[in-house]
């Protein structure tokens, strides 16, 4: 305890490079534990976007394609399917509950999803929790539309408000359905998921605006349907879909209607478990992930081998402390714990400073984050990776002292009291 408290007191006797030595410190293990965080976070909030769902069913191409343009809004379909064939397998004795899903369209940069009252009543995220509306109702006529929390925020609408459709995914579409406008009728609570940054739409409005375009381009001017001609039809036949989601009635079933999916000999399609198509796009990044981590501890060692510099240079100052200690009592054994000490503090300090900045700037950025990119993640307790961290860290720091320390031990007593010209 006696090297401890001194050691204490040295290093607050030079208390500004402790504090540079501490803050440099504190930034690198910022970063590491800030990139563990954003890591887990990421994982965490993908993993949530979707829940109890068995299969996405899409058309044929790769399994991670149709996940992420399917669920997180990410990338471009390959193709649609029919909607006779999406009906024979909602009608699959083995089958519970569907969900299908009409892409292409976009709004502002946000995507335009077609669905039905199946997505309200069965999409689950974040271990089970329901879609629930913040204002007004889901939509069921032709022209509702049902906003995602951040596109009602960012672009500041309310309801009964229009909304245009334009054609084409991205921020700037190559055509506007301005003929057909949508009716806002209704706004989402916050999910933290992608659903947020989403527009939803009834199947029936996504045809309808699709009108004429049965040979791939635009009706001609004038030859538009009206929004009273559309509104006028007893019925809207839907011909196609994109994607839709399967909850079976059986889990034991889920592997043998996969398969069957696959092979079905109509249409070419496919069919994915959401969890490991999460797990095969993990593993394709994770690469990237490993070199990331390396960065970073890399980012530490270089704050530690800051402070094994600090401590090593500072001894030539300090010759003259050290040779007090050894006239008044102190033995080398003493000096080298009272050096081993200083540098485990510091690294101990370090480690704590940037543990805290990391809460700091978490409870200051999740906000930011979560709204610009859709990214929420969560302020948790230090895991397991993250004290190990920490105490790879402090350990580290301990054994970096026994450097100065051990070049403090061979010193001679004379060389501290010596003056030198």
């Amino acid at each position: 305890m006696l090297s401890l408290d001194l050691a204490l007191k040295s290093l607050r006797n030079r208390a500004f490079s402790t504090s540079l030595t501490v803050g440099s410190i504190a930034l690198s293990v910022a970063l590491l534990i800030g990139v563990e965080n954003v890591r887990v976070g990421m994982r965490e909030s993908f993993s949530n976007t979707i829940s109890q769902t068995d299969l996405i069913v899409g058309a044929k191409g790769g399994t991670i394609q149709l996940l992420l343009y399917s669920v997180f809004g990410m990338g471009s379909p390959t193709n649609n399917l029919s909607w006779d064939t999406y009906r024979e397998w909602a009608e699959h004795p083995a089958v519970e509950w569907t969900i299908p899903y009409g892409l292409g369209d976009s709004h502002r940069g946000f995507r335009v999803i077609g669905t039905n009252e199946d997505f309200y009543r069965h999409y689950r995220y974040r271990g089970g929790q329901e879609i629930a509306l913040a204002e007004g109702r889901a939509g069921a006529e032709v022209f509702d539309v049902t906003l995602g929390a951040d596109v009602a925020t960012e672009l500041g609408y309310r309801l009964g408000d229009e909304v245009e459709v334009t054609h084409g995914i991205g921020e700037v579409g190559f055509l506007n359905h301005d003929h057909l406008p949508f009716a806002v009728v209704g706004i989402l609570k916050k999910t933290f998921t992608p659903v947020d940054r989403a527009v939803y739409v009834t199947l029936e409005g996504i045809e309808a605006i699709h009108f004429g375009w049965e040979d791939g381009a635009p009706p001609m001017p004038g030859e538009e349907h009206t929004h009273e001609e559309v509104l006028a039809m007893e019925e809207i036949e839907i011909t196609q879909v994109t994607s839709f989601f399967v909850g079976a009635i059986n889990r034991r079933d889920v592997l043998r209607l996969q398969r069957e999916i696959n092979d079905h000999e109509g249409e070419p399609m496919m069919a994915v478990i959401p969890g490991l198509a999460l797990n095969e796009m993990w593993q394709g990044i994770g690469y990237a992930e490993t070199g990331l981590r390396l960065v970073t501890i890399f980012v530490v060692l270089v704050g530690l081998l800051g402070m094994l510099v600090s401590l090593y240079t500072s001894l030539n100052e300090r010759r003259r402390e050290m040779a007090i200690l050894r006239a008044v009592g102190a033995g080398p054994k003493r000096i080298v714990a009272l050096l081993v000490m200083e540098s485990a503090c510091l690294a101990a300090a370090g480690a704590i400073g940037g543990l805290a900045l990391v809460y700091v700037l978490l409870s200051v950025g999740q906000p930011i984050v979560e709204a610009q990119v859709g990214l929420f993640i969560p302020i948790r307790p230090p895991g397991s990776v993250e004290l190990l961290f920490l105490g790879a860290v402090v350990t580290a720091g301990f054994l970096m002292g026994f450097v100065p320390a051990l070049k403090a031990y061979r010193t001679a007593l004379h060389d501290g009291l010596a003056v030198r010209v």
